[in-house]
């Protein structure tokens, strides 16, 4: 096995031992694998804590599906049911970084928690009206002009109903996220999210928000679903996302990683070499990425791009437009010197 030295100033105490193999394409000071070394007495060194934390994950996915099963009806035809529970689910996660942190250069800050909370608020606001506005209901629209019904849906048990939006809109994140990997224009405005020099739980909202409005497209109000299953995956969805962004020391059993996404698979996405990012594309779902052939194992502990510069929340907003604007800079000094 190859190698490496991880930059240690990134590192915890407790992680500055550990060694592991370098993604092909990666920035060698950015990657790399735990390698867990057994003790004398053939257990892991992986303490009780340790344990625990890698069931976090799993564990409140399990109580997202049980609390949105058997929740009051009162509760779920209320939409601020689903920001209590997502805002709840990123609390609680952020709780979890100040015990058991992943990284301590992830460590948050007061100004990272003002830019976090910002994009929050931002994407459930303004990014999610604009999105019910001019996608959802127009599709809703359409939907019942044509007179399409899916009462099929209405059918089938709860859990699958959660599954069927869970793969509708992470199918659809998928390519959507993949395009903008590969395609210019759309790089422009997925870049500022790649930016960002750590992780924490509400990094996901972070970006520019041309990219929140097109990453936040799907058609699911296709479907015809209960509104309990529809914010249960949402919820899930907003539960796997926030872990997979988060810097908490949690490394998920197999039966998990193996279907969703995790800080492992989110952070080599996040490295510092943009080859090493045009992979781990599922934003929650990674299976997609396992099957598609664009799944890579690995994992960043430096991440951000341009030399791991920080972009302003105006940097931010202005960035896809720089292209436009440096042109038009340059045709005024050219037209400055003749």
């Amino acid at each position: 096995m190859e190698q490496l030295t991880v930059d240690k100033a990134v590192l915890s105490s407790d992680e500055q031992s550990v060694t592991g193999a370098a993604h092909p394409n990666s920035n060698p000071s950015s990657s790399y694998s735990f390698s867990r070394l057994p003790m004398a007495d053939g257990k892991s060194d992986a303490s009780l804590k340790d344990r625990l934390f890698n069931l976090a994950p799993p564990a409140f996915v399990a109580a997202v599906v049980l609390f949105w099963a058997y929740a009051p009806k009162s509760w779920v035809d209320s939409g601020w049911s689903i920001i209590l529970a997502s805002s709840l689910t990123t609390l609680i996660v952020l709780g979890l970084e100040l015990v058991h942190e992943r990284h301590s250069g992830w460590r948050m800050n007061k100004r990272e928690f003002a830019t976090d909370l910002f994009y929050v608020v931002l994407s459930s606001t303004v990014i999610s009206w604009v999105t019910t506005t001019l996608a959802e209901d127009p599709l809703l629209a359409f939907k019942t002009s044509l007179g399409i019904t899916t009462q099929w849906a209405m059918q089938l048990p709860f859990l699958v109903q959660v599954a069927l939006v869970i793969f509708v809109i992470e199918f659809g994140q998928y390519w959507m996220h993949r395009l903008m990997h590969n395609s210019t224009p759309f790089w422009l405005t997925h870049a500022p999210h790649h930016h960002i020099t750590q992780l924490n739980a509400a990094k996901g909202a972070v970006g520019n928000p041309i990219e929140l409005f097109l990453i936040s497209l799907s058609v699911v109000a296709l479907f015809d679903l209960p509104l309990s299953a529809k914010f249960c995956a949402f919820n899930v969805l907003g539960v796997v996302s926030t872990f997979a962004h988060a810097n908490v020391r949690a490394d998920p059993p197999k039966f998990y990683s193996f279907f969703f996404t995790t800080i492992r698979h989110h952070s080599l996405h996040h490295s510092t070499d943009y080859e090493s990012t045009r992979c781990n594309y599922a934003n929650s779902l990674i299976v997609i990425d396992r099957v598609l052939g664009t799944y890579r194992e690995g994992e960043a502990a430096i991440v951000g791009q341009d030399e791991c510069r920080r972009l302003s929340i105006l940097e931010q907003f202005m960035f896809p437009f720089q292209p436009l604007i440096s042109r038009i800079r340059q045709m005024r000094s050219a037209s400055a010197i003749h």
